[in-house]
């Protein structure tokens, strides 16, 4: 089981590698993201992210847009 609580204090340290499976395709999409407010661009940062939801808002690090993830989808995370 993931914890999202655990996640979301990663990735507001810093970039964590989230793997899931993309709910239009169901490809599997590794995808470098980040909370951390030195790493997001200061016109679109996200203060308070909820661990009790069902998706989270993370930055794309390589698409360099914001990206909603269903919690469902995620297969395993790590830190960068």
């Amino acid at each position: 089981m993931i914890s999202v609580n655990e996640l979301i204090e990663n990735l507001k340290k810093g970039v964590v590698i989230i793997e899931f499976k993309k709910i239009d395709t169901g490809e599997i999409r590794s995808m470098p993201s980040t909370l951390n407010p030195e790493l997001v661009p200061s016109s679109s940062r996200i203060l308070n992210i909820s661990s009790a939801s069902d998706t989270i808002m993370v930055w794309s690090m390589d698409k360099e847009a914001w990206r909603d993830i269903r919690v469902s989808t995620i297969i395993k995370w790590s830190i960068r």
